[in-house]
């Protein structure tokens, strides 16, 4: 099994960080390849003339990687916001039609369709959080409706953030593929410890940031966009989307037409001489210690946490992801006992009611038996 990778970060040994699905701790790889683009920043002139070219491909191929994608199907964006609203753009609901989205998922699979329905002539149905806390199937379910027309999009997060609910994204797929439903994917809570493959899933944009389970800074994502979509009209309008806009050239707009892979939706401004780099050192690492190999690491560990706890958890290990848990302490209690922990260098969040424990692989068994150690006093003082 992968051993903990502690030693490449900068955390110190009396602190227990537990919350890699709110964002996690840069490896000191990372935090160096920061210091080297503002270093590089202040002195431009010593940029050979391919750095940005070069930066950018090696951040698109990274991240590629992760899903099993083609490079040329995946775009720079800054957030998933950003992914989402390329989506809506390229995927306009069909009038009359639903979009299926979840409780209480994340706000951007969620609120760029809301902003549209009342003008886009289609409905945005909230699919419900399931009794049995089986979404996959509550997913499937809600596609599959007699009553009602087959939804145009089926936008879901591939983890639910706040409980950990994994969603078998192979079923929904194979339910949205038959009805002839568009699935767009919020990789954010999997991408880097589960699995994903674009080829075998064939989903129509999948996108992701760096920020949590990826090791890297805010404002870079990723935006898979399958090959059928590569054709529309991206948000911006920027030079690098056209096949020859460049300064150096006699002719400035010699060629507007777009470029014909996804690289015609990557952002303005995606010349980061600073974060891009960062991005894409966090996701080689994870790359290079196996997606698999995370994936066992941190299961190991949230087993050892469900093991040693007397409450019981959201859900059953059958219907969970591996590095998530979710505790239901009671809805007032989630705050003040992450507060108490907090005090005692225990880091982890209060997610709307309840409360969530999400190690990576700089957390080790010391940090497990810590939490363990502090929760059940903790849990008393916040009575």
């Amino acid at each position: 099994m992968l051993p903990s990778q502690r030693h490449l970060f900068d955390i110190p040994r009396d602190v227990a960080y537990l919350s890699a699905a709110s964002y996690s701790p840069l490896p000191n790889a990372v935090v160096s390849a920061g210091r080297d683009g503002v270093a590089r920043k202040a002195r431009p002139w010593l940029m050979g003339q391919d750095f940005r070219s070069e930066q950018n491909e090696r951040a698109r191929a990274a991240a590629a990687r992760l899903i099993n994608a083609n490079v040329e199907d995946v775009a720079l964006i800054p957030s998933v916001s950003y992914g989402f609203a390329t989506a809506a753009q390229l995927l306009p609901p069909d009038p009359g039609s639903r979009v299926l989205v979840l409780r209480d998922d994340h706000s951007s699979p969620v609120l760029e369709w809301q902003a549209r329905e009342g003008d886009g002539g289609f409905s945005v149905e909230t699919i419900e959080r399931p009794r049995d806390a089986d979404w996959t199937s509550s997913i499937v379910a809600a596609i599959e409706r007699l009553d009602a027309p087959p939804p145009s999009i089926v936008s879901i997060s591939s983890v639910h953030w706040a409980d950990g609910g994994l969603i078998d994204l192979d079923a929904v797929a194979e339910s949205a593929r038959a009805h002839g439903s568009k699935l767009v994917v919020d990789g954010t809570q999997s991408v880097g410890v589960l699995p994903m493959d674009v080829t075998t899933l064939d989903p129509d944009f999948v996108v992701f940031p760096t920020y949590k389970w990826l090791l890297g800074p805010y404002a870079r994502a990723f935006l898979y966009v399958a090959k059928r979509h590569q054709h529309g009209r991206p948000l911006e309008q920027t030079a690098s989307g056209r096949r020859s806009v460049k300064s150096e050239q006699l002719v400035y707009l010699a060629d507007t037409r777009y470029v014909d892979d996804a690289r015609r939706f990557d952002m303005g401004e995606r010349d980061h001489f600073i974060s891009m780099e960062m991005a894409s050192v966090g996701m080689e690492l994870v790359s290079g210690w196996g997606i698999a190999n995370v994936r066992d690491r941190v299961a190991a560990l949230t087993g050892r946490i469900a093991d040693g706890l007397n409450i019981g958890l959201m859900l059953p290990q059958a219907i969970r992801c591996p590095h998530i848990l979710s505790l239901d302490v009671g809805p007032e209690r989630a705050k003040p006992i992450a507060a108490a922990l907090a005090d005692r260098n225990v880091f982890v969040s209060p997610r709307i009611g309840r409360l969530r424990i999400a190690p990576h692989v700089y957390n080790d068994e010391t940090d497990v038996d810590r939490f363990l150690a502090c929760f059940e006093d903790c849990r008393r003082l916040a009575a």
